[in-house]
């Protein structure tokens, strides 16, 4: 945002919802960054959500658990492996209290059960990342799953690496 080589240098930010809400803007824009492996970016479409969301209400836990699951990305990229782990594991936490919210949205909002995407991420903080060298303004995913309402799994239960971007 403040390197004029970097991709988000002079981007307006994305305005707040008034209401969060899994079809926001703001949601959708925070997925597809995820997905595509700018985390740093995912966090910060997401904190908006979490700011104006309920303060006990499971939709502000939501938020707060990818945010830490985007930073866990972060974490990984720049080899702090013990950063990453306690990101994941607080994000894995998290998400496992919304097991016990009856509704479904979040799975269809996932493409997935927060539990799954707990699992996810502590198997992703215990692996140490393959990175490998990106052009200038390009990313890599640190995740081998992908999150959203469209996102497919593969026979060997991983999900496939399309997003929507």
């Amino acid at each position: 945002m403040r390197d004029p080589t970097g991709h988000s240098y002079h981007v307006e930010p994305i305005p707040v919802a008034v209401a969060a809400s899994l079809s926001s803007d703001a949601f959708l824009w925070g997925l597809d960054l995820f997905n595509h492996g700018y985390y740093w970016e995912a966090h910060e479409a997401w904190e908006g959500l979490w700011q104006v969301a309920d303060r006990d209400g499971p939709l502000r836990m939501l938020f707060k658990g990818l945010i830490l699951l985007a930073a866990a990305g972060v974490k990984i990229r720049e080899r702090k492996n013990a950063a990453a782990q306690r990101h994941a594991m607080r994000a894995a936490a998290l998400l496992r209290q919304l097991m016990k919210v009856p509704d479904s949205a979040f799975q269809r909002a996932l493409g997935m059960s927060p539990a799954t995407l707990a699992e996810y991420a502590e198997v992703a903080a215990g692996i140490p990342a393959d990175l490998q060298a990106t052009p200038p303004g390009q990313s890599q995913s640190m995740f081998n799953f992908i999150l959203g309402p469209n996102s497919r799994r593969s026979s060997s239960g991983s999900q496939n690496r399309n997003g929507h971007l």
